[in-house]
């Protein structure tokens, strides 16, 4: 007997039984009251007049896959604001997944993008109780635990940039934990963050709830019902990124406008069942629970217990304590596929899970006195970064994914709904989703062996000290790799990875050739220990000559292409006019106006030229920040940062209308991008090449090195220094490598990490992408104003900016150094994400940190609002105004500027009367 949902009917719409179950429950042919009498209390008391739908309907405008806690506030959230044509299906019956079977911990103390999405969850479930559903919410409180020195800097860290946001929330010592918590042994803690707002809530009761509300708001329901497949308008070869058009099921087909696939660990072997399919990489690790029998004394006003360093929690429910944790090597489960019994196929692991028992029961001698349930094993989606997965995918427009809960679907449930509700109904988010979104990932990350190593690992690290830029993963390493990467270890490389691709973050300068590959040493929030590696680098760079291997940036190629090339025509008429279309108009010309469209600089250059711009939103946000190439009258060559592989291919294929004979290629794997800064990089290269090197502005030359042809050459580093980026088709790279180094010895010659690039960007104010630039951003707001071009033809977000030009500004990057009462030996350094404060008040947060060797002092860079938002001048930021930096609770003046500092020029001419010993190879 399947058990459906349908829309509630003019008569019963909004009727409720006295149980709080809503008229709009169905059931199909087979129902009888017998058979509802066992479904939970949502299906029970059904009157005997409800008119009852048999059959799926045959179109909708969003059809959601999934009715757990993500999908059903999906649809309550859509359904609150109108859009009541959903349904949504799910294979068994609702909440029948993971949903029921969470923590159903509220935890608010998170980095700021996931605690606004936490937030909202936590106050529409408080609003919902407060309406009156009992869905077992208390806000019961927090703590949040340090055994050690580090832990305590890590939480002060949080402590500090959390604050400035409302949250309630203290460092308390061990005694005061001890009074509000007076089972916990405290005696080796360093302290804890008490969190007063932090909530417990049931999570089978609030998924029951959304689902009930929004088929009582209009939505239909159908359980048993799975999809077999998502039908798209694809044409092949095609630049038009393909819409959703129908759902295939199990009961039939249905079209729609909108799809979601929220259906948790089912959602990556759904995303398979498309053309083309769509990357959805999450995967299931094995996730327990140990509950307590009932204990007399009341224990559910006691605040839950997060023990980091333990990796365990412990909260109270009905009278009974509920372990749980994150342990450090976790247990992938279904390695080969999700079987229909899912469920009889699990069972509790006591040996696994006993070194968390163990230290629960150290935190919480009570327990060593209780009796346990048996151990239960609920199982959770993982992503491979830790992070919810949510947005339009890239692959197909108006296919949406929200899933990868990573241990708890419903502290992410309400705040991700409503954002993939206002997502649909608008098109876009009012606030930046970066961390979360689906485009965030290549194909890698989709492959299942890789996945299920990464889950091992992704599990342990919601509670391990995360120390930022030394924590690298351990597991799915050494996939992706630049040509030199083992030339690059053998020379005592340091690597993290970004996207797959292992990148120098620095090089180790007592590793010597045979020695074991170099490992980042311990963590630390002071300063690091291979600081002096870093200095060495940045030396190198600002005197003499450094290599930094960029391999990892996007690079993306824009041409023109004919109409019959990629585009299938259903009429003769249509393909004779959009023949005559394309005879009409140039293809170069056309390439030229979408590349002007998308940009906000004149990129309407000489051939062979280079220009830095900006690819904005309608807002006037950054969607990119790129290097363009005009390679010739109709192409261009795009390199962009490394996280943008797929978000700005997927951004950029959406701006192509069906007429436009243009293509954009990812040639990412093409070349191999090797930047030589430094003074001394002239001459160095001058030995390896008989073309001038004197350029003229920013310029492109595709010229010979070495025995190497093809290698295109920029006048233009990203790091600020005179210098040159060379882009190598990557079968020559390890040649011109070698020859570099070779050739590079007599000039000091350095291979250059991504630490020290940070470091030389940061101290000449050069912002970054996903660090101080984003969707939200503008560039008069990050400084950046010099490279938009008003005065040219439109491009998207104009007249954004233009309002802005006029209007003026009310937030603004600025340069930060920290004054001398900061000491970088002994005091805990800014790492990003530390408050601002001027003359006493908040107004915003650090982004990017680095030592400047130069200044030789600790440079930040962050983002100041005007308290009360109006307009900022910028009296606001140099007039009379005392700056200070909350470091961990410690607050450090700062000098403030809004422009780069005025850096020492070495002489590039130091060295004209050097000879080196050796003569390079000239092609």
């Amino acid at each position: 007997m399947l058990c459906q949902f349908s829309k509630i009917g003019a008569a019963t719409r909004g009727r409720v039984l006295e149980n709080g179950v809503p008229y709009c429950l169905s059931v199909g042919s087979g129902y009888n009251r017998k058979a509802v009498s066992n479904k939970p209390s949502l299906y029970r008391g059904l009157p005997s007049d409800v008119r009852f739908a048999s059959s799926l309907p045959t179109q909708a405008q969003v059809v959601i896959c999934g009715a757990g806690v993500v999908g059903n506030s999906i649809a309550y959230h859509l359904t609150r604001e109108g859009w009541t044509d959903v349904v949504v299906l799910d294979q068994n019956e609702i909440g029948s997944g993971t949903s029921h079977s969470g923590s159903g911990v509220l935890g608010l103390f998170k980095p700021s993008s996931e605690r606004q999405i936490v937030t909202y969850s936590v106050n529409l479930i408080k609003t919902l109780q407060e309406q009156g559903h009992n869905l077992g919410f208390k806000q019961c409180g927090s703590l949040n635990l340090a055994q050690t020195r580090d832990r305590a800097v890590a939480l002060k860290r949080r402590l500090a940039y959390t604050k400035p946001s409302g949250l309630e929330c203290e460092w308390l010592d061990r005694h005061e934990i001890k009074r509000l918590h007076p089972h916990l042994y405290t005696g080796d803690l360093e302290g804890g963050v008490w969190v007063a707002d932090d909530a417990v809530a049931n999570p089978s009761a609030v998924c029951s709830t959304l689902a009930m509300l929004a088929q009582m708001q209009g939505a239909f329901y159908m359980e048993g019902c799975s999809v077999l497949r998502v039908i798209t308008d694809e044409i092949p070869h095609s630049q038009i990124v393909p819409k959703v058009t129908q759902i295939v099921t199990s009961h039939g087909n249905i079209h729609c406008e909108y799809f979601v696939n929220a259906s948790g660990m089912w959602a990556r072997n759904l995303g398979e069942k498309s053309s083309p399919k769509v990357r959805v990489p999450a995967f299931p690790a094995e996730h327990f629970y140990l509950h307590t029998e009932k204990v007399m004394e009341a224990l559910d006003a006691l605040p839950v217990v997060r023990d980091y360093d333990s990796h365990t929690f412990c909260l109270t429910r009905n009278q009974e304590f509920v372990v749980g944790g994150f342990e450090k090597d976790a247990k992938p489960a279904f390695g080969s596929g999700i079987p229909s019994n899912w469920r009889e196929t699990l069972e509790g692991d006591d040996e696994h899970f006993r070194t968390i028992r163990e230290a629960a029961e150290h935190r919480l001698p009570v327990l060593k006195e209780s009796q346990y349930k048996p151990l239960i094993n609920a199982p959770d989606n993982f992503t491979p970064d830790g992070k919810w997965i949510l947005g339009e995918t890239p692959e197909i427009d108006n296919y949406f994914v929200a899933v990868g809960m990573n241990g708890n679907s419903l502290q992410g449930a309400g705040g991700a709904g409503q954002a993939i509700a206002e997502w649909i109904m608008y098109g876009s988010l009012s606030k930046e989703m970066l961390p979360f979104d689906v485009r965030r990932f290549v194909d890698l990350h989709n492959n299942r062996r890789y996945l299920k190593e990464r889950t091992r690992e992704v599990v342990g690290r919601h509670y391990d000290i995360l120390y930022p830029g030394q924590c690298e993963y351990k597991y799915a390493r050494k996939l992706r790799c630049s040509p030199i990467n083992s030339e690059q270890e053998a020379r005592g490389a340091v690597f993290g990875t970004r996207m797959g691709f292992e990148r120098p973050l620095y090089f180790d300068i007592t590793h010597k050739r045979g020695d074991p590959p170099a490992q980042m040493p311990e963590g630390t929030f002071g300063k690091p220990s291979f600081i002096d590696c870093v200095r060495e680098e940045y030396h190198a760079c600002r005197e003499g000559v450094g290599v930094i291997d960029l391999s990892s940036f996007t690079k993306i190629e824009i041409t023109s292409v004919g109409f019959d090339k990629y585009r299938q025509f259903d009429a003769e008429e249509t393909k004779s006019a959009a023949d005559s279309l394309y005879r009409s108009k140039s293809a170069g010309n056309q390439v030229v106006e979408y590349m002007q469209k998308l940009s906000c600089n004149d990129v309407n250059m000489p051939v062979g030229g280079v220009i830095h711009t900006g690819m904005l939103n309608e807002r006037g946000g950054y969607e990119n920040d790129c290097l363009l190439i005009r390679r010739a009258d109709n192409r261009y060559l795009m390199l962009a940062p490394t996280t943008q592989q797929t978000r700005i291919m997927d951004w950029m294929r959406r701006q192509i209308t069906a007429e436009a004979c243009v293509s954009v290629s990812d040639i990412t794997s093409m070349y191999t991008v090797l930047c030589v800064v430094g003074p001394k990089s002239k001459e160095m290269l001058s030995l390896m090449c008989n073309t001038d090197l004197n350029f003229y502005g920013h310029m492109a030359k595709e010229i010979n090195i070495a025995y190497a042809s093809g290698v295109i050459v920029l006048s233009f580093t990203q790091v600020g220094e005179p210098g040159y980026t060379l882009l190598i088709p990557s079968e020559y790279t390890l040649h011109i490598y070698s020859q570099l180094m070779k050739i590079g010895h007599d000039y000091g010659i350095r291979n250059v990490g991504m630490m020290t690039m940070r470091a030389l960007r940061v101290e000449k104010f050069i912002p970054f992408w996903a660090e101080e630039l984003d969707s939200t951003v503008t560039p008069y707001e990050a400084g950046r104003g010099y490279k938009v071009k008003l005065n040219k033809e439109y491009f998207i977000g104009k007249f954004a900016l233009m309002r802005q030009a006029n209007q003026g500004i009310s937030k603004r990057l600025v340069h930060f150094t920290l004054e001398d009462t900061f000491d970088p030996d002994e005091d805990t350094w800014p790492w990003g994400g530390e408050p601002i404060y001027r003359n006493n008040i908040y107004v915003g947060n650090t982004t990017s940190t680095a030592f400047g060797f130069t200044l030789n002092k600790m440079v930040c860079l962050g983002w100041v609002k005007h308290t009360d938002g109006r307009v900022m001048s910028p009296d606001y930021i140099l007039g009379n105004s005392r700056f200070e930096i909350d470091i961990g609770g410690r607050r450090v003046a700062a000098k403030a500027s809004l422009q780069p500092p005025k850096m020492p020029v070495v002489k590039k001419d130091g060295f004209a009367s050097y000879r080196p010993k050796s003569r390079g190879i000239v092609a």
